[in-house]
């Protein structure tokens, strides 16, 4: 095959289904400083870099509104520091619990590897953040050989230099020989600027925003129809092909090797 390499995303792509370990801390991060944040808000900036999250939040117009009628001034960068380091704490309390793999990550991995494709990843966490998330998802199966985190190069999603540096470790070349896999926009947009392929993801995405349970239980006509808007997110933001879930990987690539 052309695809030398494919490159996951982690929360919502690889582990934590739904994608639900960052939101609750955004969300008392936020409530520690007075302010309410939606869990759809919290959704919106979801895989970026997290204080570009935190910075993207402060920029919408309810909080911002909710700000100046709390402080009396606009919020600054001492502001978002201290939230950034509120929310810290809070994910560094719960990110053991949301390290469970997704549904056929295992399978994927086994196939990749029979394929002889390199497997890269990269991520909105930082390099603390995933020192503590690797060892958990390397236990339950999942090692990918190569991780590179948000904080680690300057500049997070969607600027393509995470893939550029997973590409530079992992020796594969050209940038057509990689697919990057996500579940959200910014994963889609972070491929198409690396001169990727890019395949989204979406059941178990931020996007979907659903957990497993909700599902299995919810109407099969309301679940569709939330897929379909999922995936025309993902499409609109670049995707060149969008599935349901990894079991369908290898058709996937099969798929994206007929792609210009």
């Amino acid at each position: 095959m052309k695809t030398r390499a494919v490159i996951f995303d982690w929360a919502g792509t690889t582990i934590d289904y739904g994608c639900f370990s960052p939101l609750g801390a955004f969300v008392h991060a936020f409530k520690e400083f007075g302010l309410t944040l939606s869990i759809a808000e919290a959704r919106e900036p979801m895989g970026m870099l997290k204080i570009e999250h935190i910075r993207a939040l402060f920029n919408m117009p309810t909080i911002k509104k909710q700000f100046l009628a709390l402080y009396k001034r606009e919020a600054n960068e001492n502001d978002i520091k201290a939230l950034y380091e509120s929310f810290e704490k809070s994910i560094f309390a719960t990110l053991p619990d949301y390290t469970a793999l997704l549904p056929f990550v295992s399978q994927s991995v086994r196939l990749l590897r029979d394929m002889g494709i390199k497997i890269g990843s990269t991520t909105g966490y930082t390099k603390a953040m995933m020192d503590t998330i690797i060892p958990l998802a390397s236990a339950n199966g999942y090692t990918p050989d190569c991780c590179i985190a948000s904080d680690e190069l300057g500049y997070g999603r969607p600027y393509p230099y995470m893939i550029y540096e997973c590409a530079r470790r992992l020796n594969v070349y050209p940038q057509e020989c990689i697919v990057k896999i996500g579940d959200t926009a910014i994963d889609m947009q972070e491929g198409r600027n690396a001169g990727c392929k890019v395949i989204g993801v979406v059941l178990g995405s931020s996007t979907l925003g659903l957990s497993i349970e909700e599902v299995q239980t919810m109407p099969k006509d309301e679940l569709e129809n939330r897929k379909n808007q999922a995936k025309v997110k993902l499409y609109e933001a670049g995707a060149h092909l969008v599935i349901d879930d990894l079991s369908s990987l290898e058709t996937a690539l099969q798929i994206i090797e007929t792609l210009q």
